[in-house]
């Protein structure tokens, strides 16, 4: 039998060198993809049994929410718990690829270096494909700039979403509480828009989400900052502008790494965007100390490699010493 707390590191370790050698492969099934359609399926279910008051949309979205966190903890720790009555390494394995497929940072980086690619190429066309590919916002308007603008944005942002906060959770409390969160991250993303047909479906879930990230937000930002250092990028201008920008966002979270990003390569993030044909006014992050330029899509790219690193290695160092304590 191995101690739950030692295999969790074991396979926190293993799944973290997976996705950065495999990332994830279209070919395989992905269960984030697999939550994604239960949300899908789950908001029909749960819409038809609720009226269309704001009230009766707010009690639904909170009801799917509720089943959907209960599913994506339920089912892998019953997967790890049969797994565990059979073998020991068999449920490390298990483990192991589970935590592989609940971090998402080999794939960040391959969809955003697509991005990088088309600008290099000059292809503005191919470049605003690329960037809708991971972006919500209306991408078919925007410059050269603005794509490299929203790539870097992007990968600032799941730094945290994507690395570190899976991290936190599979650090404390294995591969089920990395799949709660990753089902609290899909929701947000799928139906935690301020529109008309989400405002009052997807509050619940927004709301979750920003309690979810609130911890793991700041201290992604903070370790940032430290990989800023270690990389010899801007440092001191990255805590900078964290304390001065990090709540320039509608989210108490996104801006924490959009900040200490803009400020490590000394460019402006944010500002106004459109979303769904509508335009939406936003405060700028950082200073154009520069102007943006599609190389640092890849600077950021060497930020969201470093924090990972780091973000994985106090992971293991914390569950290390709270084994050896108990």
């Amino acid at each position: 039998m191995i101690p739950f707390l030692t295999q969790s590191m074991i396979a926190l370790g293993v799944g973290f060198l997976l996705d950065l050698v495999f990332g994830d492969p279209y070919f395989m099934p992905h269960p984030i993809r697999l939550i994604g359609k239960a949300i899908e399926v789950g908001e029909k279910i749960t819409r038809s049994c609720f009226n269309e008051t704001p009230q009766g949309q707010m009690a639904a979205g909170t009801v799917l929410a509720l089943c959907m966190m209960i599913l994506s903890f339920g089912i892998p720790f019953g997967i790890l718990w049969i797994c565990t009555q059979v073998n020991a390494l068999l449920s490390l394995a298990v483990q192991s690829f589970m935590c592989y497929q609940i971090l998402a940072i080999k794939s960040l980086k391959t969809e955003s270096t697509k991005v990088y690619a088309k600008l290099a190429d000059n292809d503005l066309k191919g470049a605003r494909y690329q960037v809708s590919m991971i972006v919500g916002r209306d991408t078919e308007n925007l410059s050269m700039q603005q794509v490299a603008k929203a790539t870097v944005e992007t990968i600032a942002e799941n730094t945290s979403d994507g690395t570190v906060a899976p991290l936190i959770f599979l650090a404390v409390g294995g591969a089920p509480l990395g799949f709660l969160y990753k089902s609290i991250n899909t929701m947000d993303s799928m139906i935690g828009y301020k529109n008309d047909r989400y405002l009052y479906f997807g509050r619940f879930a927004a709301k979750l989400d920003d309690v979810a990230n609130y911890i793991p937000a700041r201290v992604s930002a903070l370790i940032m900052i430290l990989a800023s250092l270690v990389l010899g990028m801007d440092y001191k201008n990255a805590f900078h502008i964290f304390l001065r920008d990090r709540y320039n966002h509608a989210s108490p979270n996104s801006a924490q790494t959009e900040a200490v990003c803009a400020g490590a390569l000394q460019i402006q993030l944010a500002g106004d965007a459109y979303y769904f044909g509508k335009l939406y006014k936003k405060k700028s992050i950082g200073d154009a100390i520069r102007p943006i330029e599609y190389e640092d899509i890849a600077r950021a790219n060497r930020l969201l490699y470093g924090t990972a690193w780091i973000s994985t290695v106090l992971c293991l160092l914390g569950m290390g010493v709270i084994q050896w304590l108990i």
